[in-house]
């Protein structure tokens, strides 16, 4: 755990309105706090440094912090109280699927007294896997285990049984495989069972109904409960979907899958809650591949998936505040807390009143973008030493931000990690530290070829950079803005601009960039890889991100088949262009390839200067070789690039004004997946070499608008070399300039 940290309660805010910060502290001194304004996140010495500003914001402290911990781990509580009650008999039955061998056990469902006596029923996985089901008190208990390990990534129905008449405690093993037989483990009971006690809060994949105690990695499907002691045969018919009497509870959980409830379709109707968000829309085990949308045959998609590291909030008590006075400028800031020699930053956005928009040019932030690669423990980290070594040496040598996600995975990691059962990360929080997140954040070392080495909201603060220095009054919107408010949002504006890397949209967020851009707005996309990835979000709880990784694109890892749909809004997830709505549709160009962070210069193409349509962008612009040199890669070409593409697109009108050759050899460079078919051959019958370029393009559109495009991630790191004054931030300042006029 850190030292000093904390997270704020949403990453912008408006004047009128009070953002709150959940800070934790270890350090055993007193922590100070105050407001800057962000001027520049980049930590490069050749660069100038971290700059920030203090501003005359009182930030009032609600309590002080103290040490916390991480919360970490899902699982599901349902309230029976009462339930059992005048029993002495009872049938439990649940699916299993386990998908992580630990060291230690593994809970399935409990409603013992974890915290006193221990009084109750408990059935766990043991450390080598094999089904043990507990009952009575932590002094006087007795057990009942299978002596055959459950598989891995494969479906078992676990039934504990609980028999006054015969006075035993039961455990049927029921592996779901054709020919498989069930194994029964009987104990007989020292004493008669009194389940009176025992009707407290039931607890699904953890041992506690109040905390993840002792979770459970894997599945889950149709836990239910009966008040009698069932026989072999009442135990088939329940598989079979028939009537069985003496119905308790039957959780299903194909009901409701956006919410965080959980739908008891018994009497009595016990319905539960889910903690920390685990993964709901996945197969269950009878999913035969005949339908990939849980809408169209729920009973296949009757799971919950729980793992041990899922978070959906840190649950901090808010310990400081800040509210933004009505005259509050639009800008970057940051809450900086100090305790001692130590200390933590936590960024966020000012964005203008509803309606009161303070000048003609909006920048987007893109704060989903940010969440979704929230505390990314990258591979290099994990796997290359000298690399790991290299980033902090360059951390301690530049005097950046300290911190690693790939170190400190306590505050859960990004959707480009995956789960300690080795599945893929689909849902992130911001009500979290995100290590990724902070002013002076490295992302990659060696300044030779990375240049500052930085990504998502440092890099954007060389654009930031920029426009103060060009004299663009900006006002900053974020697409949590977009998400809610639309095209409503932008219309006040004469031009928006994005940052380096606005990868990750909702259907409304496209609507809205879609309808301004129609209605006479003026779109310049500034960066690479954008609009690329579908997400959802939770329609409850604002800062929860949701991605299915279907198929095609560059993915970090590959959802499974038949979970290619989102739970949060029941639509295809994956990327846009399998949704009908490639990049080059909204935006002229749309990725194409990905290499090392290393960068390359644009060309620009013949006739384009002499083209009346676009001649003013070249303005001053004196070399046809533009964008050499940058603190992205050395290059204004680099990393990851959008091409332009008619079949996928591209407006007729739209001008190639010019495209990146000459790519490093450190950087080997791949096509998107979705580009090819074999080894030698693509979809659009180019080269794989033809189609590893980014396009700089310009295009008006029949309502008035117009977008201006870059096709390259590290476009803004060109911006500042020689004290803004390159060919780079010409082109640019030609197109804002326009744009905002």
């Amino acid at each position: 755990m850190l030292p000093l940290t904390g997270y704020a309660d949403r990453l912008s805010v408006r004047p009128g309105e009070t953002l709150r910060f959940h800070t934790a502290n270890a350090t055993g001194k007193p922590v100070s706090a105050s407001i800057v304004r962000v001027i520049c996140a980049d930590p490069n010495p050749a660069i100038g440094g971290i700059k920030t500003e203090q501003v005359k914001l009182a930030v009032k402290t609600l309590q002080e912090p103290k040490p916390e911990t991480v919360p970490s781990g899902s699982y599901a509580v349902a309230g029976i109280e009462g339930t059992l009650q005048g029993l002495n008999s009872i049938t439990f039955t649940v699916r299993v699927y386990p998908t992580l061998k630990l060291s230690r056990r593994q809970v399935i469902f409990s409603n013992r007294d974890y915290g006193g006596s221990g009084r109750g029923i408990e059935l766990e996985l043991t450390p080598d896997l094999k089904p043990r089901a507990w009952i009575g008190t932590h002094a006087d208990q007795a057990t009942v285990a299978s002596s055959t390990p459950l598989e891995l990534h494969s479906w078992t129905t676990l039934t504990v049984i609980v028999d006054a008449n015969a006075n035993t405690l039961r455990l049927l093993v029921t592996p779901l495989k054709p020919h498989a037989k069930t194994e029964i483990i009987t104990e007989k009971l020292a004493t008669a069972p009194d389940l009176d006690d025992w009707s407290r809060r039931l607890s699904f994949a953890s041992a506690s109904d109040r905390a993840p105690v002792d979770t459970f990695n894997g599945r889950l499907e149709h836990p239910t409960l009966f008040s009698r002691a069932l026989h072999d045969d009442d135990i088939a018919h329940i598989w079979r979907g028939d009537a069985v009497d003496s119905l308790l509870a039957a959780w299903d959980f194909s009901r409701d899958m956006n919410t965080n409830r959980i739908l008891d379709t018994g009497p009595g109707e016990h319905h539960g809650s889910l903690i920390n968000t685990p993964t709901r829309a996945v197969r269950g085990a009878t999913w035969n591949g005949r339908e990939h949308c849980f809408r169209h045959a729920p009973d296949q998609y009757a799971a919950i998936h729980f793992h041990d590291d899922d978070l959906d909030d840190c649950r901090w008590p808010a310990t400081h505040a800040v509210t933004i006075p009505d005259t509050f400028k639009s800008d970057a800031y940051a809450l900086i807390l100090k305790a001692g020699d130590t200390e933590e930053n936590i960024p966020f956005f000012v964005v203008p009143a509803i309606g009161k928009p303070t000048s003609k040019i909006a920048v987007l932030v893109s704060t989903y973008t940010y969440t979704v690669y929230g505390n990314h423990a990258r591979p290099e980290w994990m796997l290359d030493e000298a690399w790991r070594k290299a980033w902090v040496a360059q951390s301690k040598d530049w005097k950046s931000y300290p911190y690693n996600p790939g170190e400190h995975r306590d505050y859960g990691l990004s959707t480009y990690n995956y789960h300690t059962d080795g599945s893929g990360i689909a849902l992130v929080t911001w009500r979290r530290p995100m290590l990724n997140l902070r002013i002076g954040y490295l992302t990659y070392p060696y300044p030779d070829i990375r240049a500052s080495g930085l990504r998502h909201y440092p890099a954007d603060s060389h654009l930031l950079m920029w426009l103060a220095n060009k004299g663009h009054d900006v006002d900053l919107i974020t697409d949590f803005e977009l998400h809610h408010e639309g095209a409503e949002l932008l219309a006040p504006y004469k031009a928006v601009i994005t940052g380096s890397h606005p990868e990750y949209h909702t259907p409304q967020m496209l609507d809205a960039l879609e309808s301004y851009r129609d209605n006479s707005g003026r779109l310049a996309y500034l960066g690479g890889n954008g609009f690329y990835w579908k997400i959802a979000l939770d329609p409850a709880r604002d800062g929860l991100v949701e991605i299915r990784r279907a198929e095609g694109g560059i993915r970090a890892w590959a959802a499974e088949p038949g979970e290619y749909y989102n739970q949060y809004d029941a639509e295809y997830g994956g990327l846009w262009r399998r949704n009908a709505r490639p990049p080059q549709k909204l935006v002229g160009v749309g990725f194409t390839a990905q290499g090392n962070f290393v960068g390359s210069h644009y060309r620009i193409k013949p006739g384009a200067r002499t083209n009346p349509k676009v001649s003013w962008i070249f303005n001053d612009v004196i070399a046809d070789v533009v964008g050499g040199t940058g603190f992205s890669g050395h290059g204004a070409a680099g990393f990851e690039l959008d091409r332009a593409d008619k079949r996928l697109g591209t407006p007729d009108g739209a001008v190639i004004l010019a495209a990146s050759e000459n790519h490093p050899p450190e950087a080997p460079w791949v096509l998107v997946p979705e580009e090819q078919l074999t080894h030698i051959t693509t979809i659009s019958g180019e080269t794989h070499k033809q189609l590893i370029h980014a396009d700089m393009v310009y295009f008006e559109v029949p309502g008035g608008g117009a977008v201006f495009s870059t096709g390259s991630i590290t476009f803004c790191g060109s911006l500042p070399p020689n004290n803004f004054d390159n060919d780079i931030s010409r082109i640019l300042h030609n197109v804002v300039t326009r744009f905002s006029a």
